[in-house]
């Protein structure tokens, strides 16, 4: 086992055991609390720019399988945890963690406090932070890490959006154009369990190309980084919004919202897990969800855009759904495909044909 370090941009270094690829990564650190989905959460698009530090002690125990993944490839900067397993037990494992997060290229580090660490930013907020399993100084790992570009000023969903449109379920019965801001495999599962024909269109679509696949509706996909850089896509949205139902999930509620007139924030160390309690404010019904946001809908905002939340959160009482009061649009801030997480809420998706129907 090799020597690892993690920087944060206060001047703190942790010394603990690496594993995964022997490199230097740098990114904002931020927690999640599942207990298990670790294969789901590393590739879901939402976390590039980002270190992901697990605030359940153990990793790795059951391997990694390619039916879990959320996207194609690793997509956060790297892993912390407070120990890895290196050799799991499941009967679908394909590889052990570290093995897989040496071939992607991702580095890693145990044996740290994962709790104290957790505490400290809560306590200060998600900042800027470096992985190394390299033989680096303090002082150039601390300089790589505040030499880095801050999170909300990057432009992330350029990168990770599809080039050219796919299509999967040729036949479906509905045809639904899904905006690609950072895609989850689960995404496109569910619509296609649903008999769905699923066109995964770029984020620089414009309406009339999106209007020209003849399309049923528009699902607005999760995706990294701050919602008010993809201005292009609010532009495209707006001026569909008479047109087609549209749902959005995740980034797709905060650009939605953004696209009628609210704004949005930076939250302090955001959501993140597969534990958040999410109320219904007109059922009084409260489910358990998956998810995974930095930022936020500042819900003063949304006075006189026409939406009414129809979801909150109960650890904090910010937004978590929203329903426009005319226009065939919803969007959920929480991830209603699960991957990983609870499966309370798939009937978002259900909402959506229904919305078709009509």
């Amino acid at each position: 086992m090799s020597i690892a370090k993690l920087a944060l941009e206060d001047g703190t270094i942790l010394i603990g055991e690496g594993f995964g690829a022997k490199t230097t990564h740098s990114g904002e650190i931020v927690f999640s609390t599942s207990m298990t989905g670790y294969v789901e959460a590393l590739t879901d698009p939402s976390y590039k720019g980002q270190i992901l530090m697990a605030t359940y002690p153990l990793q790795g125990n059951y391997g990694v399988s390619h039916d879990w993944f959320q996207s194609e490839d690793v997509k956060v900067e790297a892993f912390v945890t407070r120990q890895i397993c290196y050799n799991p037990t499941h009967h679908k494992s394909e590889i052990s963690l570290p093995d897989f997060l040496k071939e992607e290229g991702i580095p890693g580090i145990s044996g740290i406090d994962t709790r104290k660490l957790t505490l400290k930013i809560r306590e200060h907020g998600s900042m800027k932070a470096a992985v190394s399993t390299e033989d680096i100084s303090d002082e150039k790992l601390l300089k790589i890490v505040n030499d880095q570009e801050n999170l909300q000023d990057m432009q992330l969903v350029k990168d990770l959006t599809v080039k050219e449109p796919k299509i999967f379920n040729e036949n479906g019965k509905y045809t639904i154009a899904l905006i690609d801001c950072g895609v989850k495999y689960n995404m496109i599962n569910e619509l296609v369990k649903r008999d769905c024909k699923v066109i995964q269109v770029p984020s620089s679509i414009t309406s009339e190309e999106l209007l020209s696949y003849g399309i049923d509706g528009v699902m607005l996909s999760s995706g990294p980084g701050n919602p008010e850089n993809v201005d292009n896509v609010q532009e495209t949205i707006k001026s569909i919004s008479d047109k087609v139902p549209i749902y959005g999930i995740c980034l797709g509620m905060q650009i939605i919202a953004l696209a009628h007139g609210a704004t949005t924030y930076k939250m302090k160390f955001g959501h993140r897990g597969s534990n958040q309690p999410v109320k219904n404010v007109t059922t009084g019904k409260v489910s358990i969800t998956s998810q995974n946001h930095s930022f936020a809908i500042d819900k003063d905002s949304l006075e006189g855009t026409g939406f009414e939340i129809t979801h909150v959160n109960l650890n904090d009482g910010t937004p978590e759904g929203l329903k426009h009061e005319t226009l065939p649009i919803a969007c959920m801030q929480y991830h209603p495909e699960a991957g990983p997480g609870p499966h309370d809420t798939k009937i978002f998706f259900d909402d959506f044909l229904s919305n078709m129907d009509k």
